[in-house]
Formats: C-alpha cells, structure tokens, sequence
C-alpha cells in the first residue's frame, strides 16, 4: 500500500457561532467544539484511508481562547501519521471575528482513528507523507504519542 501525503486529508470546516452553541458566558460550549473536532478529524481519516472508521481516542484538546457569539469557527484537520490500521488526526481551531477580521488560535486536539474493512474489523491504512514543516514536525513526534496512548490503555487494565 503506498503512503499518501498529509495534505490530501486536510479538511477544513467553518461553522458560525449562535446562541444554540453558546453557555452563560456567551462562548461556544465546550462540548460542542468536542463535536465539530470529531465531525472535522473523522472526514480527514476517512479521506486518508477511504474506508469506514471509528473513533479510538480522544488524547487531548487544549483550549487557549474562547470563541464567542457571532464569531467564526474553523477548524483544520489532517492525518499526521499511521500504524497498522490507525491514524493520529491533529485538529487546528481559530476563531474570527467576522467584522474585524482578528483571527485566534483557540484550541488544539489529537485523535486517533482505525480504519474498517466490510467485515468491521480494523484494515491495514497508507503511511503518510510529511511535506510542510508542520506536517514534518507532527509525524516526527507522532510515535512518542502513540507510545504514550498505548502505555495509558495498558494502565487502565
């Protein structure tokens, strides 16, 4: 199976944020941004791999500002790197403010997908391809963080 390259996951989804989405503080609530960060990283698997998936792990979601009523959300996703039918998924979150155009890192996440063949079982999935610094700097630490997943995993049992 030959790797495929980082980019040809990115998937990026904007949303606007409404009064629905928001808490008390007139931010977006945190759960819902757990849902746009799922939504976004399972497209960016499914494109990687092009077959069905499911989530893994949620490993982290850092939140550095919060994003509020009427602004823009986007969030950017891509694969960073794979092991026999998983995937690490970094997922990038900016507000903007729509009238003034100031743009913010607000957040960052890693998930962990695996692939399923017709059966439901986990299926072999492409290695990736790192071309941007960025992308060379995720896969190039990507295995700590498996290796960190999985000793958490064995902790648990």
């Amino acid at each position: 199976m030959e790797p495929k390259a980082a980019r040809l996951s990115r998937t990026v989804l904007t949303e606007i944020i409404l009064p629905a989405d928001t808490n008390y503080h007139n931010t977006v609530f945190g759960g819902r941004v757990m849902q746009y960060i799922d939504k976004v990283a399972t497209i960016a698997s499914m494109r990687h791999c092009r077959k069905s998936v499911v989530t893994a792990s949620s490993d982290s979601l850092d939140f550095f500002a919060p994003v509020k009523l009427g602004e823009a959300i986007q969030l950017e996703a891509f694969v960073t790197w794979t092991h026999r039918s998983s995937m690490e998924v970094y997922v990038k979150i900016e507000s903007e403010n729509l009238l003034t155009g100031e743009k913010k890192h607000t957040a960052t996440s890693f998930l962990t997908f695996v692939a399923l063949d017709d059966a439901g079982q986990p299926c072999p999935v492409p290695g990736i391809i790192a071309e941007t610094d960025e992308e060379k700097k995720l896969f190039e630490s990507a295995e700590a963080r498996f290796t960190a997943r999985k000793l958490r995993k064995e902790a648990r049992l």
